[in-house]
């Protein structure tokens, strides 16, 4: 029989927090040990601490946990966690998840620290081999855990697109997205600036968008990340979708693939994810 990780989720009641829920609850790796927030909900049952924004129902059991304070001690106290899953707010991040890092793993949605050099930029189909870093990190930082980052949401759809097409060498990418509401988080974007709008420009995406790319895409040597050296350029726009993003995505490549060499690239793609039957 498998035994289960137990984890702990660090900003639990905002909507990233209520994904991590929806994503780990009933999961065959994971267990939702401890449910973290801030003070004010700290004490109290998830369900009265938490407005749940997700189309899904929250889940019974979760709902009779009792929210803890975001703390290293108390997160400890708490429950025998093996793992933090980190959806705390980026302007907050940081130095709360080095000090959780100094003895969890810790895996973050937030952008505190996707641009340290010594911290992976993980999507897991496209650079698994990444990971490498995190001993390096673990060294130079002395934590007895580490810290790993995902993308923002947009990169994500980008990369995979653009990793079965990095054979044929690609020189230039132009993405203009259109972005939903969600993304936004909650309360989000005022009502008067989207109905019957579009908004032209996200405060930071297309920087995040074309950075985080290079990065993701970038070659692993051993000690650090080697950025990709093709050119990345995006324009993000805010529409009145209440979830989904949509990206068109121009892309100059080096070679000249046929179009049925391009479908085939696509058709035949498999990440070390799909390739090990990962749940």
């Amino acid at each position: 029989m498998w035994l289960k990780y137990n984890v702990a989720i660090l900003g639990a009641t905002g909507t990233v927090g209520q994904r991590f829920i929806e994503l780990l609850n009933d999961h065959p790796w994971f267990n939702i040990e401890v449910l973290a927030a801030s003070p004010r909900s700290a004490g109290k049952k998830y369900r009265e601490a938490c407005k749940w924004l997700l189309k899904s129902e929250m889940p019974e059991e979760i709902g009779e946990m009792t929210v803890v304070n975001t703390d290293v001690q108390e997160v400890s106290k708490a429950g025998n966690v093996d793992l933090i899953f980190s959806a705390l707010p980026g302007d907050i991040a940081g130095p709360v998840e080095e000090e959780f890092a100094k003895q969890y793993p810790l895996v973050s949605k937030a952008k505190a620290h996707r641009y340290d050099e010594d911290v992976p930029l993980l999507i897991a189909e496209v650079n698994p081999d990444h990971l490498g870093l995190i001993p390096v990190q673990k060294e130079r930082r002395g934590y007895d855990g580490f810290i790993t980052t995902d993308p923002n949401c947009s990169t994500i759809q980008l990369v995979l697109s653009l990793k079965p097409l990095e054979k044929f060498g690609i020189k230039k990418v132009l993405v203009s997205t259109m972005q939903a509401l969600s993304g936004a988080g909650y309360p989000g974007v005022p009502s008067m600036d989207i109905i019957d709008n579009v908004v032209p420009f996200i405060s930071g995406e297309e920087e995040k968008l074309e950075r985080e790319t290079l990065k993701i895409m970038g070659r692993f040597d051993g000690d650090k990340i080697t950025y990709a050296d093709f050119k990345v350029s995006a324009s993000c726009n805010r529409v009145n979708v209440s979830d989904g993003h949509l990206e068109c995505v121009f892309v100059e490549l080096e070679q000249e693939p046929s179009i049925e060499e391009v479908k085939e690239a696509f058709r035949n793609f498999r990440g070390e994810p799909q390739r090990l039957n990962l749940p």
